[in-house]
Formats: structure tokens, sequence, C-alpha cells
């Protein structure tokens, strides 16, 4: 029973993590390194410190590194090459020389040095793929610049891991062992590459025939640990094996699938493995060794932040977008605890510069979301000249605006924005669009349609696209943050202008209204709409009886459709699905609660909860009144979200 003492309180900590990140609004992982920090060992004692919570934390690595694995696509590294292995392989080797010489000078130590520098170097991927996409940064020229060096770092890391233990070696035959390892590591990787590729296809093929998600569950965990046991016996590490775990299922058509199933348990114990680092404070350290804390802050945001700006702007960006690049990159990440983990096992490090190291890293990424959220008023205030062309690029916009009148704004010109516009130009009305991905905007620009690249968010850039004079609103992605911002610029500038917005699925459709737009269009809902008024006008329906149906169910908000039976086959990609209202049959069994009573006397409206229809034996009633009583076998169908749905199944069956 002892040895589960510490795994429950590894869970516990992670629920409390979490819930109060969720509060605060940031990310999961700081709260795992604090709430690590102060329930390990150095404080109150709460998770001892032992082999099934370091255990826990590597196995949190390998999920980390089969991620990865599943993200490195050929075609990826080519589009961006220039970037990756331009940018990010001086800012990685700029990086490491200049900390490592800081370093091993002050502490004698080369090897110490390397070690550091090779933790330093890494940025949070996960903090600033999430800061930007959230802000709709990610397409624009900083959020490609960012993300191109990150995307170095992390293939930097499979080579680091294996230097390091390399050098700890520290044997006479130094460069002979590491140039064993490296052929050792090329022929474990060329085997598992050249015949694993194959086999994993049909590997997977022959799992997935069988339908079963328990099954290719299973299977993703046995492939996962299974390669990763593999390189571990041949003398590398388990991390390395998970990433070409990832890297063989990347090229086949069943990628998407294991990423989604793979990452509860990536995110689980990748939170395992941040506390395990908390742990490793010391608060007497950290007291005692203030200096060499801000030692470490110091490479890892001004310096790093100053060797990124002044490489991008060698690399021809501009002064802004190379500014904002280093802002989103001037922090340590969750790589670098890895490394430090690994070189504090391996001895390159005293116990007292890994705290120091381990230190820094953690209010680097504290302070990330701050600097990445403020970027643009740093930005601005220290340099004017990018100031003078943010005002250029608005004054472009108000150029081409300026001709336009009773016009529709149309945010994001993809492919539902391009159809959007092409409808509206039929019926000559116009319209002026706004689009974040520059490339989209120059070819659509040089097709003379009227589109300029602008972040429709911004109040600046709306005022630009004529809001004022504008005739509605159309926001054409679906997504539902950035959706609620442009509703909240709009309305701050005119309360009566139409605002219509797509999204997927109803789930966001209340949301979305309650934010002010006028009128949300679900994909899913429209689509099956169209399908259905099809099938009627093929089954004989006349015309006008189809179209006064379709305008039925739209006056209504499309609550004919609410509600779906859940299958085991269904799939709701990007959408939560515990916010999707689902049907569910209850068969009132002898014995249950609810039998004699009247529907009127149900609190299931209390609940969120519609009754929808009643069948009872053969007859199936879909009006039903207040004093309707319920009998025996009776099956009522409900109407509701997950949670409320199952409160009132037990409600009618058991009466709690």
């Amino acid at each position: 029973m002892h040895s589960l003492f510490p795994v429950v309180m590894v869970l516990l900590v992670a629920v409390l993590a979490v819930t109060a990140c969720r509060k605060l609004r940031v990310p999961a992982m700081l709260g795992y390194l604090v709430v690590g920090f102060l329930a390990g060992p150095g404080v109150m004692h709460l998770v001892p410190e032992g082999p099934e919570t370091e255990f826990l934390g590597e196995i949190g690595i390998v999920f980390m590194m089969f991620s990865i694995g599943l993200e490195f696509s050929l075609a990826k590294l080519k589009a961006m090459r220039h970037l990756v292995f331009g940018l990010g392989l001086a800012q990685v080797l700029l990086t490491m020389l200049l900390v490592g010489g800081v370093i091993g000078i002050m502490n004698s130590s080369a090897l110490s040095g390397f070690a550091v520098a090779a933790a330093l170097v890494m940025s949070s991927t996960a903090i600033v793929s999430k800061l930007l996409s959230e802000r709709l940064e990610l397409p624009q020229a900083h959020g490609q610049l960012a993300m191109g060096v990150l995307l170095f770092q992390d293939i930097a890391v499979v080579p680091l891991l294996i230097l390091l233990p390399a050098f700890a070696a520290n044997s006479s035959s130094l460069w002979q062992d590491l140039g064993l390892a490296l052929l050792k590591v090329g022929l474990v990787l060329s085997l598992l590459l050249v015949f694993g590729q194959k086999l994993m296809r049909r590997w997977f093929h022959l799992v997935a025939r069988q339908r079963s998600g328990e099954l290719f569950m299973i299977n993703v965990l046995l492939v996962t640990l299974g390669v990763a046991l593999i390189t571990q016996l041949a003398g590398l590490s388990l991390a390395l094996g998970a990433f070409v775990a990832g890297m063989l299922i990347s090229e086949t058509e069943y990628r998407f699938q294991v990423e989604e199933d793979i990452k509860p348990f990536r995110d689980i114990l990748l939170g395992f493995f941040f506390i395990t680092v908390g742990m490793r404070l010391d608060v007497g350290v950290l007291f005692a060794e203030s200096g060499s804390i801000l030692l470490m802050l110091f490479l890892l945001i001004p310096l790093k932040l100053l060797i990124v700006w002044l490489l991008a702007r060698a690399f021809g960006q501009r002064n802004k977008d190379a500014f904002k690049a280093a802002l989103a990159l001037a922090q340590g990440g969750e790589f670098g605890f890895v490394l430090l983990s690994l070189s504090g096992n391996l001895q390159l490090l005293p116990p007292v510069m890994e705290q120091a190291a381990i230190a820094g890293i953690l209010l680097s990424m504290l302070a990330a979301p701050f600097l990445i959220q403020n970027a643009d008023k740093i930005v601005t205030r220290l340099f004017k000249q990018d100031w003078t062309m943010q005002s250029l690029d608005l004054h472009q916009i108000l150029v081409q605006s300026m001709l336009k009148n009773e016009h529709v704004i149309v945010c994001g010109y993809g492919r539902s924005g391009q159809y959007l516009a092409r409808l509206l130009e039929s019926e000559d009305i116009p319209f002026f669009a706004l689009d974040l991905d520059p490339e989209r905007v120059r070819e659509a620009g040089e097709a003379g349609d009227s589109v300029v690249f602008g972040d429709a968010g911004k109040r600046e850039v709306l005022m630009a696209a004529g809001v004022m004079r504008a005739k509605a609103v159309v926001i054409t992605f679906a997504d539902t943050h950035a959706s609620e911002r442009i509703i909240d610029v709009v309305r701050q500038q005119r309360r009566d202008l139409p605002v219509i917005v797509r999204t997927i699925d109803d789930s966001d459709m209340a949301q979305l209204r309650a934010a002010g737009a006028d009128e949300v269009v679900s994909e899913v809902m429209e689509g099956s709409l169209m399908l259905a008024s099809h099938a009627l006008m093929v089954l004989g329906v006349p015309l006008n009886r189809v179209l006064r149906r379709i305008r039925t169910v739209r006056e209504a908000r499309y609550d004919l459709f609410k509600g779906f039976f859940r299958g085991a086959s269904d799939e709701v990609d990007g959408i939560d699905d515990a916010q999707l209202e689902r049907l569910l049959s209850v068969q009132l069994l002898p014995g249950a609660n609810a039998i004699g009573m009247h529907l009127g006397n149900l609190p299931l409206a209390e609940l969120g909860v519609q009754i929808k229809a009643l069948r009872r034996g053969s007859a199936r009633y879909t009006e039903l009144t207040r004093d309707f009583e319920l009998e025996e076998d009776d099956v009522l169908v409900l109407l509701g979200r997950p949670a409320p749905l199952s409160q009132a199944e037990s409600l009618l069956l058991q009466g709690a």
C-alpha cells in the first residue's frame, strides 16, 4: 500500500494544479512546476522523492518526444527550411556558444557550460504556439519566425540527448566513444526507419480492421513504449525511441487518430514530469544562490532576446517582426528541464547550478505570457519606425476601403470567405476582406480581389476597413475565441451593425449569440438542412413546402436538429464533446422512481434537460402536457448535455 502513496499524492497535486491554472488562465505546465515545488520535499513534504515519481516523469518525457515525432514532417521542414536550418541553426549554435562560454568560465568546466547551454537554448513550444495561436499570430511573419526556430530546437533535442551521455563518460577515448554512439544511433535508426516504416503501416492496418477503439489505443501504447524499449536496449535513450516511434507513424494515414488518442496520456504524464522537476527546487539553495538565478535569467531573457533579434535582422526580417519573434522565444522551455534532469543524473552539473538553472527557466516561463501578450506595446515604444510601418499598413487598408460604402466586411478570406465574396459580387454587393495569411492576400490581391492583410480583432484595423460605413460584418472562420474578440470590437463601435458568424457545430451557438452575434451559421446544421431539403424534393415534396420547412427550422434556431444519439463510431473533431447536446432514451423499468408522476412535477428543466418525445408501446408522442402521467415501460427521449443527462436519468430511475 505504501508504494501507491506517491502516485496518489501526485494525482492529487495534478488535479489541484490544473484547476488553479484554469481559473488563473495560465499554462498548466507552470502550475505543475509551482505545485511540485510547494508539495515536494523542499517545502510541504506532501510528495516524497523516489523511483516511483521519477519513473512517471520519465514516461511523460517519452510521450512528449513521441508527439514531437508525430509532428516531424519532411514536407514541413522543406517549406520552412530557410527559417529552420538557417535562423534556427544559427540561434542554437550562437546561444550555446555564448551561454556555454559564460558558464564554463565561471565554473571552470566546459562540460558544465555545455550542459547549461543545452538547457537554456531551448524555448517553450507549448507556451509560444498556444499563445500565438490564441492571438491569431501564427500565420504572421513573427509567428512563422518563432515557429521555425522552435522546430529546429525540437530537432536539436535528439542529438543533445546523445551528446550529453557521451560527454559524461569523460574517458580518454571520448571522440571514439562519441563516434561509436553516433554509429549505433545511425544503425538503429536506419533499421527502424527502413524496415519499421513498412511493418508499421501493415501492423496498423491489421489492428484498424478490427474496428475496436480499445484495441487501437492499446496498440498505440504498445508501439510507443515498445520502440522506446528497443532503443534503450541498444544503449540509447527512451526519449529517442519514442521520437522514432512518432516518426514511423507520422507518415501513415493513422497519424491524426493516434495524435488524438495519445493526447490525454501525454498531457497527464507530462504533468507528472513537470511536478518532479518542481520537486527538485530547494528553498535554501534558491535564497543562497539568488545571484546565480539572476544570471540564468539574464542569459535566458535579455541575451536570448538580443541573439534572436539580431539574427532575424541579419536574415532580412523587419525590426518589428524580428523583435516580436525574439520576445516570444526569450524564455526557457520544457525540453530544458529534460536536459537538466539528464545532466544532473549524469553528474555533469553541481546540484547548486542545476537548481539555479531550473529556477531560472521556471521564472522565465512565468514571464513569457506577459512578454508575448504585450509585444505590440513594447515594439511600439522601442521602434518608432515600425509604428510608422504599421501606420502605413493601416493607411493602405484605409485607401483601399475609402471607395467602399454600404459594404460587407469579410473577416477571413479562406474558402468560405472567397465563396461568400463571389456570391456578393454576383449580386453587386461591395465587400472588403481582411485576412492574416500574407501569401493568400498577395495572390488574391494580384487577381483583383478586394482583400488586404489585417487582423479584424483590432479596433484600428476595423476602423480603417470602414466599419462605420459598413452594412454587415461576416466572420467566415470557425474560431469561437477569435470571433468573440471581433464581435466585441464591432459592438464597441456600432451596436446596430449586423454580425454573422460561422461555427462548426451548435456547441458554441449560444455563446456567440451572447457575445453579440446576430446570426450564427452552423456548418453541421446547415449541411444537414440542405441534405434533408434535397431528399424531400427527390421524394416528391413540393418546392414551396420544402422552402417553408427550411425557413421554419432556421427561424426556430435549428431546434428540430438539436441533439443526436451518440454511437461508438462517432468522431467529433476539434469540438468540446461535453458541450454538445445529445439525445438519450430512458426506459422506465419496473420500480423506476418516475412511474406515476406527472411531467410537470419532474425537475428536469432545472438540470437543463428537455423531454423531446415519449414512446408508449407502438405510439410516439411529441406534444406532451404537464399533466401527462408516466407509466411503467414508457421510454422518454431526453435532450441535454452529457452531465445533466446522466443526472436526469438517475433522477427518473432512482430518484436521486
